[in-house]
């Protein structure tokens, strides 16, 4: 059963430019958490008020609407500190939570993986932990509702030494879950294989092309952090080039810290990547804003330098002529459609081309074993066979680093 929810935000002289695809995407994330909206209050205030947010007279006007709407929860679109959610609570009688705890509880919904949840959990009690300053509602009734779900609906208990025992313990898994993501990763990164990497704004549909891409049966669903877990497959270009995609976490602005830091391992996942595909909804409303959010989180992870093709997704959802890309090099596409998942992939062997190193080497007829395996390691873009000499004179692109570039340096050597 869906709690009846109001949502509660103050445009300040601070957030005036994007106070409305704030609320918007706050109202997305409740309906992704199943909370069903009974009313959206706004202000407008300098500033926010620091004992309640919005200040007395408004603050009235919540209780009365909480009593009118029959709501069983408050949600701001601020962070909100202890005494504040204290405070705001004895006034209005139900429960109130801010956008960090509401963020949090998707992801707690979300994680499948032992470490999703593990890092999930591990937010949660970051954030809990500084929030224990007695017993509140919202600590009284976690394992509820919205805002106080955690992994395997666990019971959080109101002890600090117990809490700080389970970040330790938590912290001591995790390294040693990273520790075995980095060798599958150093194994990647030691191979031949390109690596391609799926980033951008939740929602803006990185699953799909993900599923469209390799044919996998991942989550895939309109909705906020349809995905959490980190997901890699193969794929073949139509070349015959084999190389692995990898879907991410969603970025989302005002990200909180705690998640941050608890998914820093989710997102370095793409830091070793040869290309970035960043997947945009071409049909959002606040598309620039979105585009500049994964922006700013690439630069804080210090991946701006890697080579980057902006997808726009959802093309079917918009007027193609009238479109007006921002970031560069792009294609334009649906993923929904016949024709996406070949557009697409020409778009990225055209990045690969930019990428990789060309390449002209003579092998054997005898070789054949040799021929295939130069077709899944190299984007082969010709491939010639000479009767008098009995060779293929193969021509392509490959890793700077690989055996295919050191091959035709020995060729031209000899």
């Amino acid at each position: 059963m869906s709690e009846r929810v109001i949502l509660v935000g103050v445009e300040t002289d601070d957030t005036t430019s994007n106070f409305l695809e704030s609320m918007h995407e706050l109202a997305g994330l409740t309906k992704t958490a199943h909370g069903e909206i009974v009313y959206s209050l706004t202000q407008k205030r300098q500033k926010v008020d620091r004992q309640t947010i919005i200040g007395k007279g408004k603050m009235a006007e919540l209780q009365q609407l909480v009593e009118a709407h029959e709501a069983d929860l408050v949600i701001f679109n601020h962070a909100l500190s202890p005494r504040q959610a204290e405070t705001i609570e004895g006034i209005v009688g139900v429960p109130v939570i801010d956008r960090i705890q509401l963020i949090l509880d998707i992801f707690a919904q979300r994680a499948r993986s032992k470490e999703g949840k593990l890092q999930v959990e591990l937010a949660q009690l970051n954030y809990l932990f500084h929030r224990l300053t007695g017993q509140g509602q919202s600590l009284s009734r976690l394992g509820g509702g919205i805002g106080t779900r955690g992994p395997g609906e666990t019971k959080l208990e109101t002890d600090r030494r117990h809490i700080r025992r389970r970040i330790s313990a938590i912290k001591k898994d995790l390294k040693e879950v990273e520790a075995h993501r980095e060798r599958s990763r150093q194994k990647r990164n030691d191979s031949t294989v390109f690596q391609i990497g799926l980033i951008g704004y939740t929602n803006a549909g990185k699953s799909t092309i993900f599923n469209l891409l390799t044919s996998a049966d991942t989550y895939s669903q309109d909705q906020l952090f349809a995905t959490l877990d980190p997901l890699t497959k193969r794929w073949s270009l139509p070349q015959g080039m084999q190389t692995t995609v990898t879907d991410t976490v969603g970025f989302i602005q005002d990200l909180p810290t705690q998640l941050v830091d608890a998914f820093h391992s989710t997102l370095e996942e793409s830091r070793g990547m040869d290309l970035l595909l960043h997947v945009v909804d071409a049909s959002a409303e606040d598309r620039q804003q979105q585009e500049q959010t994964v922006l700013d989180l690439l630069k804080e992870l210090e991946m701006e330098d890697i080579s980057t093709l902006t997808v726009y997704n959802k093309a079917d959802k918009i007027n193609p002529i009238q479109f007006a890309p921002t970031l560069f090099p792009n294609t334009l596409i649906s993923a929904k459609s016949s024709k996406g998942k070949e557009q697409l992939s020409e778009s990225i062997r055209k990045e690969i081309m930019e990428i990789l190193s060309p390449y002209l080497l003579s092998i054997s007829a005898s070789e054949g074993q040799l021929l295939s395996t130069i077709k899944r390691e190299t984007l082969v873009l010709a491939e010639d066979f000479d009767e008098s000499s009995e060779t293929y004179q193969i021509r392509g692109f490959a890793k700077e680093n690989s055996q295919w570039i050191r091959r035709m340096g020995d060729n031209v050597a000899e």
